[in-house]
């Protein structure tokens, strides 16, 4: 396999399962260090023991800034920098018909699209 990826450091988010764990197992074959998150910590220890090697599971809400900034200095203290983001999670606004975006609520994505 070709390692375009070689000596980087990458993160998935959503990357415990479906695409962004697919994405993970991509991004390792080519040789990038990846650190995974997701919500759930069952689903990232199942997904970094699927992927077995060059990858880290972080408990992280995309939709929680202080998540992220936890997220974001784990991996500077870790490795001192962050080469390629794959933003596969995300937060979606969901507004009834008729209603102001403003009184929606933001909440995690978590459409699935079938073709």
């Amino acid at each position: 396999m070709n390692r375009k990826l070689e000596g980087k450091v990458a993160l998935v988010t959503g990357g415990s399962s479906g695409i962004g764990l697919a994405t993970a197992e991509r991004f390792v074959a080519e040789g990038a260090f990846v650190y995974i998150t997701g919500r759930r910590q069952a689903q990232l220890d199942a997904a970094v023991k699927k992927i077995r090697s060059n990858v880290k599971g972080v408990q992280a809400d995309v939709s929680k800034p202080a998540d992220l900034d936890r997220l974001y200095s784990q991996i500077k203290k870790e490795k001192g920098r962050l080469d390629t983001v794959f933003a596969n999670a995300g937060a979606a606004r969901f507004c009834l018909s008729g209603r102001s975006p403003s009184s929606s609520t933001t909440k995690p994505s978590t459409t699935t699209s079938k073709a």
